[in-house]
């Protein structure tokens, strides 16, 4: 083989194994950020009092957001 198609092989290798550690790293982030997440959102499942939602006593299809 010629020295230029072995170069071509092991760049193209490093970049396989460069992609390969980058989606893990990616991967274990994201599964991080999902755990996180979701740890925080266990507790209080009640209203939140600054969230908008339909108004009461206001008919259908009327909203409010809180001050």
């Amino acid at each position: 083989m010629f020295e230029y198609e072995i170069d071509r092989m092991n760049h193209s290798q490093l970049v396989r194994e460069a992609a390969a550690r980058r989606l893990s790293r990616e991967a274990a982030a994201s599964a991080a950020r999902e755990s996180r997440g979701s740890g925080r959102r266990s507790g209080d499942q009640g209203a939140d009092p600054d969230a908008e939602g339909p108004a009461d006593g206001d008919g259908p299809g009327r909203f409010v957001r809180a001050a």
